[in-house]
């Protein structure tokens, strides 16, 4: 996908896709661009390896959200699913790339990857929500890596690795919370480090601020991005 500035609002120069992952345009917000990320078909499973490659241009704004909960599932023979983001935003660009929540299901091996190379003055806003299991059960494992620079300096670089049930019930884990939350902006106000019942804010020295959120559930772990300032979409 590209978006591209043509003088007085964002327009969609390249929009391809196909089954499971299918992007949608809708109505533009003022001179942002905005699509619909729609799963189509049962992903990820087990072997699959999925890409999404999103550029934006110069002076371009778009935003990319999810409509649906993402679930991960295993595969016939114990495989291993990807998913990969890779995003490039030119000089003055802005996106915001809001997926719903990924559940990781009993027995799936899932690995999520997401890169972001930034210009100097680029914005950027992204958002990440684990489930670990359906209601009343356990969860498979998971991988998630998270790389980002801006101007070529390191902003972030995360990895955290879930399902091993010793671990994740630490209390330098997860504590036994279903849900992990993770609110990232890159360009935005100044803001302090703050924290309070299960969720933590921390400025990072290359500009911008990471939130997360820890709960039993999805709607209370963004209750947590909410009293953290974290904007609602």
């Amino acid at each position: 996908m590209t978006a591209c500035f043509d003088g007085s609002r964002t327009v969609l120069r390249e929009l391809r896709s196909m089954a499971p992952l299918t992007l949608f345009p809708r109505r533009r917000s003022g001179s942002t661009a905005v699509v619909h990320l729609v799963n189509s078909a049962t992903s990820p499973l087990g072997g699959d390896d999925l890409l999404l490659s999103i550029h934006v241009g110069r002076g371009a704004s778009l935003r990319l959200s999810g409509v649906a909960a993402t679930l991960a599932l295993p595969g016939l023979h114990g495989e291993e699913s990807l998913s990969t983001v890779e995003v490039v935003v030119e000089p003055g660009g802005s996106l915001e790339y809001l997926p719903e929540p990924t559940v990781i299901t009993a027995r799936a091996r899932h690995r999520a990857v997401f890169r972001a190379s930034l210009a100097s003055d680029a914005y950027l806003h992204t958002r990440e929500v684990l489930v670990l299991g359906r209601a009343g059960e356990r969860p498979g494992s998971l991988s998630t890596s998270l790389s980002v620079t801006r101007g070529s300096v390191p902003v972030l670089r995360q990895t955290l690795s879930v399902g091993d049930a010793g671990l994740d019930a630490s209390l330098a884990v997860l504590a036994g919370r279903r849900v992990l939350a993770t609110d990232l902006v890159v360009g935005g106000p100044e803001l302090s480090a703050a924290s309070g019942d299960w969720w933590s804010r921390s400025p990072l020295p290359a500009g911008g601020s990471l939130v997360t959120s820890l709960a039993p559930d999805a709607v209370t772990a963004m209750k947590g991005l909410a009293e953290a300032g974290v904007p609602a979409f």
